[in-house]
């Protein structure tokens, strides 16, 4: 994981050169993106809709929703100073719908503690996530480096 908080470093260092941003004025930004990017992918997975019989969005669909928000989770680390490999996963959350209320009861907690040990919370809640949609570290490693890419382009056509 240090390679992808070194490339979501140079992404986010480049935006806020190129925007004339400040790191430190973007934290809510971020959390607000974060939590839009996780309704994103629960609504691809479909997991909470109960009343519907229409399939999850494809597999590379959610994939590419879930690297969307690991690029948040990264960059809010790299703004609180975090750059080294988070812990594992550690239990297998029960369904994606309580993968989802879990994670988003963590994202609002390290909104408001904003410390080292409540990130960490924050990137294990993901990375379960991920384990609960059958996604492999070297999969996720791989569409992230994709998506990162991407992005650059993006800043290339001024997204």
């Amino acid at each position: 994981m240090n390679e992808l908080f070194a490339l979501q470093k140079t992404l986010d260092d480049r935006i806020l050169e190129e925007h004339g941003l400040r790191r430190e004025d973007l934290f809510k930004e971020k959390i607000l993106a974060l939590q839009v990017e996780m309704a994103e992918l629960a609504n691809e997975t479909r997991c909470f809709k109960y009343w519907s019989t229409k399939p999850a969005s494809d597999r590379d669909v959610i994939l590419e929703e879930y690297v969307d928000g690991l690029h948040f989770i990264l960059s809010l680390g790299i703004d609180r100073g975090v750059t080294e490999d988070m812990p594992s996963p550690e239990t297998v959350p029960s369904s994606l719908t309580e993968a989802f209320l879990v994670l988003n009861k963590t994202i609002s907690t390290f909104a408001e503690a904003k410390d080292h040990s409540t990130y960490q919370s924050l990137f294990q809640s993901y990375l379960e996530l991920g384990q609960a949609l059958g996604f492999a570290q070297e999969e996720t490693i791989n569409a992230y480096r994709e998506k990162n890419e991407t992005n650059h382009q993006r800043q290339n056509e001024g997204y």
